[in-house]
């Protein structure tokens, strides 16, 4: 694949043009744009069929295909896994497989059928139990032998659709034993139990690396909720709710994906900013993207593909099959007569990405077929979704004197039409009554309103029923003459199929062009949807610095104004920090909005935030909720201990983490232990990690760790309400730890009424016992020795970051060093 083809991919391999400046848009949020609902709004999840395999070595490498039979997209994936199978997990989570395909010897007796023959293991394989746990939906089993790498490669170089991919993915995939014995086994079984076939060089088939893109596990991708709420699965709060303004399905399938696994790749970023950046600044480009895109509305051009191929493949035809083969084509027709629209918006586009989509929606061949099926149908024939106007676009799509022997069954057809209204038209003056058709499956039917019928029906009209406040009913002599008009429809319809079977069958040839431009309407339709909720550009310079930072998805739920905004500043010097406070001042809140900015910028989307840069994760690791799980008969704190087990697994220098009262299940003395152990190991794994605790003891034994910083959720002091007596929350994240609001009981006490001079007498002893603590803390040699550490460390990763990041001029940069060289001095001097 070319190099610029690459950065318009869902998930780019190479880079593309870098900037290091912030470029953010002064202006407001778009208002929301008043439109009718989109098939993106209403989304249909992804319906994939998913054939998995485990290699016997130790390495637990794994093997992933899946087919998403709706839109003939295939996925090829191998991996090497860990013990908890969290990567494969992730791979099927990205896919919403609605079957899973595993070999029968992955299961045990009971779950399998004795047909298949074999040994069989007692239990089911461990891999096959983590996906059972995972997932909701039925685990088959495929036979052992149907897993087979040299006819797995023989169905990809058959079915791989003939583009200027092709090549690099049959080469890639060659070598990857697991993934084609499962590619293998999911043809097998999409030919021998759901009758799907599909025609040669049909499918758009790639072999996808793991890599190059952030792992959500999905207990994070809920509890942040990228992709659904967490209390209504129908609420539109959600992360992909925020960003989801796409006019497609397949753009808002796109987006759904980016969210469960952003970018990894700095140059890929950078393009899709600049992209949605351009559309940001150009009111008239972003409108104009806008109008082409809404005449695409609730289209699905890759169903629409997939239909075009296994209708190729099918070689009955029926009047069915031929209505339905029609209609396709007409749904073609429109969207290939909308991609010369779409290039001449995006013509003059600065940004390299939207000129890479301009030059997938200007293909050669995507005028060939607009120019074959215009030779043959007609122009007014548009699709309809039912009644009488659908029929007729059907039977009237080809072009008259394009086949003589269908210009007579159709003028039959016309006449059989004809007699039909004749006799309406008859029976309404016979019977003083105003009949109309209407137009069903079997036929047309009499209808008539409730209220222009006095007393009951006249003799003669039978297959009475009610529907929508009015009479529907039917005759013999209409059957009669609905049976001539069926006879010459069915022939209409036969004999337009093979006319649309040659057409499909030259579309074919160019079907690689179909799948580019369904791509590149689909990025473009995310990177619009982008637009329309952007505020500021963030960049990527490796330190984690947000300003004036909000939660995007509260923002959609709260009025404007009620929400404070909070900083956020995380580096290789201050990478682990504790966040503190009492309960519901947002310490929770807070997290959550650190993940969800880091999402939405590593899938190349604005924040909301004053200024924004953010460092390239390899993972985003969490632990917000604390919930017991009975279908693993797990409670509250082994449900914790295991999602943390996981993420001490996973977590590298890369990595994002996200732990929210971690040992909160437990005894306060037991809590506490655990709290600090997993602590110390993400202390060492050099993660960046926010660490929210109600254990103070802990904020304090961790500040002696160079890297670590404690911060706490602001409280105002304690006031009387007409009820009670209650403190006000700022929501506000500020340096230190909560020592300010440790004797706010003194000032509940105050208001309570108890008397000055005992209230005076208990803050002089708190507070005489806290500086007594502070200054053997201070005078301590540990406390030094950690100052020291944590001033050298912050020192190394202040000059890392001028050196690769710093756009100052030399004179600025001069003073900047040097500034830096007084302050280090000073603290060494000071404690040494």
């Amino acid at each position: 694949m070319p190099e610029l083809l690459q950065l318009a991919t869902a998930h780019p391999f190479s880079s593309g043009p870098t900037t290091t400046m912030s470029r953010p848009w002064t202006g407001q949020t778009r208002p929301a744009t008043g439109r009718s609902q989109t098939a993106a709004s209403s989304l249909r999840e992804p319906n994939y069929i998913v054939a998995v395999l485990e290699g016997r070595g130790v390495a637990r490498e794994v093997g992933i295909a899946a087919l998403e039979k709706d839109t003939g997209r295939v996925s090829l994936v191998q991996l090497a896994d860990s013990p908890t199978y969290i990567k494969t997990l992730h791979q099927l989570h990205l896919h919403s497989p609605s079957l899973i395909l595993v070999p029968d010897t992955f299961l045990s007796v009971s779950d399998v059928s004795l047909a298949s023959g074999g040994k069989k293991p007692s239990a089911p394989s461990v891999l096959v139990q983590s996906v059972m746990e995972e997932f909701d939906v039925p685990v088959e089993p495929v036979m052992r032998k149907y897993w087979n790498e040299t006819a797995g490669l023989d169905f990809v170089t058959q079915l791989i659709v003939d583009d200027n991919e092709r090549a690099a993915t049959i080469v890639a995939a060659s070598a990857k034993y697991y993934a084609l014995s499962a590619a293998s086994a999911l043809f097998k079984h999409a030919e021998l139990k759901l009758n799907l076939r599909f025609a040669a060089r049909s499918l758009l088939i790639r072999f996808g690396q793991a890599d190059g893109t952030m792992m959500i596990d999905s207990e994070t991708s809920r509890n942040l909720e990228l992709v659904g709420n967490v209390v209504n699965r129908k609420s539109p709060h959600s992360l992909f709710g925020l960003l989801n303004h796409t006019y497609t399905a397949m753009g808002a399938r796109i987006l759904r994906v980016n969210l469960l696994a952003p970018l990894t790749v700095h140059g890929s970023i950078e393009s899709r900013l600049d992209a949605v950046e351009e559309l940001v600044q150009n009111e008239g480009r972003f409108n104009d993207v806008k109008n082409a895109l809404k005449l695409l509305n609730k289209a699905d051009f890759d169903k629409l593909i997939c239909s075009l191929a296994t209708s190729e493949a099918c070689e009955t035809s029926t009047a069915k099959t031929a209505a339905a083969r029609v209609a396709q084509m007409l749904n073609l027709r429109n969207i290939v007569k909308t991609m010369p629209l779409l290039s001449r918006v995006l013509g003059s586009c600065r940004s390299q990405l939207l000129g890479i989509v301009a030059e997938m929606v200007s293909d050669e061949r995507l005028a060939k077929i607009e120019m074959l099926v215009s030779d043959s149908l007609n122009e007014e024939a548009t699709p309809a979704k039912g009644g009488l106007g659908a029929l007729n676009a059907r039977v009237y799509a080809v072009k008259a004197n394009y086949n003589r022997l269908l210009d007579v069954a159709r003028e039959t057809y016309k006449e059989d039409v004809g007699d039909i209204f004749a006799l309406n038209r008859d029976l309404s003056e016979v019977h003083n009554l105003p009949l109309s058709l209407v137009y069903q499956d079997t036929g047309f039917v009499f209808a008539l309103k409730k209220t222009e019928l006095e007393g009951e029906l006249p003799k003669g009209f039978l297959d009475i029923t009610v529907q929508k406040g009015r009479w529907l009913f039917s005759s013999i002599e209409l059957k009669k003459r609905n049976a001539r008009m069926k006879d010459a429809l069915d022939e209409t319809l036969i004999l337009s199929d093979k006319i649309i079977q040659d057409l499909t069958a030259e579309i074919m040839i160019d079907i690689g062009a179909l799948y580019k431009a369904s791509e590149a309407v689909a990025i473009l339709d995310m990177l619009w949807s982008y637009a329309h909720v952007s505020i500021l550009r963030p960049e990527f310079t490796g330190t984690l610095a947000i300003k004036a930072g909000r939660h995007p998805i509260l923002e959609t739920v709260h009025s404007a104004g009620t929400l404070v905004p909070n900083d956020i500043y995380c580096s290789e010097a201050a990478s682990f920090q504790t966040v503190q406070g009492p309960k519901n001042v947002g310490k929770s809140t807070y997290l959550r909005q650190i993940g969800l900015l880091t999402v939405m910028a590593m899938c190349g989307c604005f924040v909301p935030a004053e200024y924004g840069s953010f460092k390239l994760h390899d993972a985003l690791l969490t632990r917000l909720s604390n919930d017991d799980d009975m279908e693993r008969s797990l409670s509250t704190f082994a449900n914790e201990m295991a999602s943390c087990a996981m993420i001490l697994g996973l977590a590298t220098a890369d990595s994002l983490v996200l732990m929210d009262e971690v040992g909160r299940g437990t005894s306060p003395r037991e809590g506490m232990g655990v709290a600090y152990a997993i602590a110390e190991e993400l202390i060492k794994a050099k993660s960046y990690v926010f660490f929210a605790t109600h254990f103070e003891e802990l904020a304090a034994t961790l500040s002696y760790k160079p890297s670590v910083v404690n911060l706490h959720l602001a409280v105002q002091r304690a006031r009387r309400s007409a009820s009670n007596l209650d403190l006000t929350f700022q929501y506000r994240i500020v340096d230190g730890t909560s020592d300010g609001i440790k004797h706010y009981g003194l000032e509940l006490a105050r208001l309570a009424d108890l008397p000055d001079d005992v209230v005076e007498e208990g803050r002089r002893i708190a507070e005489g016992l806290q500086d007594l603590q502070e200054r053997q803390q201070q005078d301590s040699r540990t406390n030094k020795v950690a100052i020291r550490r944590r001033a050298l460390l912050r020192l190394r990763a202040q000059l890392t970051q001028a050196f690769e990041h710093s756009t100052l001029p030399d004179e600025e940069l001069a003073t900047y060093l040097g500034r830096l060289q007084r302050d280090v001095t000073q603290t060494l001097k000071q404690t040494l």
